[in-house]
């Protein structure tokens, strides 16, 4: 990813960037790489045009313009969608797969290490809902899975959220701000 303020310099980079990696006989790949607008006026322009503001998705985050509560400009992300719907797949065939083989305690402190994973790397600035929705989404596919094991469910959802609680299942904090406002008042303080 690399950013510019004008679109000119864009275009020289990019052009730039295609005729060096030909020296070593490699191309851009046209799907991963596009041009956009992006920034302070971007929103602007694109209502001018009827339209609305370019979003991007990069490194499972999809990045987008808005604006602070004060009225500022501020580039925020939020878990990419294909990202998201990915890892609650991949939570359903674990879930499914392991629910017979693993003791429900292992289960629930093995479980608790991959949301804390996920959490490390997506709980940043302006993605707390996401997160939370995913955790949620979580806890709804083990009490499924967990309720699956015999004829007679395993669980009430009351026994489930004390189980999770027995496991001291995480909640959703940041853990990565982002907000470089913030950042430098945090150092003052």
């Amino acid at each position: 990813m690399a950013c510019f303020q004008h679109r000119e310099d864009a275009v020289s980079f990019l052009r730039g960037m295609e005729r060096r990696l030909e020296k070593f006989h490699l191309e851009i790949e046209p799907s991963k790489t596009k041009l956009l607008e992006f920034g302070r006026f971007a929103e602007e322009r694109a209502q001018k045009r009827g339209k609305i503001p370019e979003q991007f998705d990069f490194l499972g985050f999809t990045h987008y313009g808005s604006t602070t509560r004060y009225g500022e400009y501020k580039v925020k992300r939020m878990t990419s969608k294909k990202k998201f719907r990915a890892k609650l797949k991949e939570w359903n065939e674990w879930l499914r797969k392991e629910r017979s083989h693993l003791k429900k305690g292992e289960l629930l402190r093995t479980a608790k290490q991959k949301l804390v994973g996920h959490l490390n790397y997506y709980a940043i600035t302006d993605n707390r809902g996401r997160c939370d929705q995913y955790r949620q989404e979580v806890e709804r596919l083990m009490y499924k899975w967990l309720n699956r094991q015999s004829q007679r469910r395993s669980y009430t959802w009351e026994r489930f959220k004390d189980a999770l609680a027995w496991v001291e299942w995480p909640s959703v904090r940041i853990r990565h701000n982002l907000d470089p406002f913030r950042r430098s008042a945090l150092n003052e303080g």
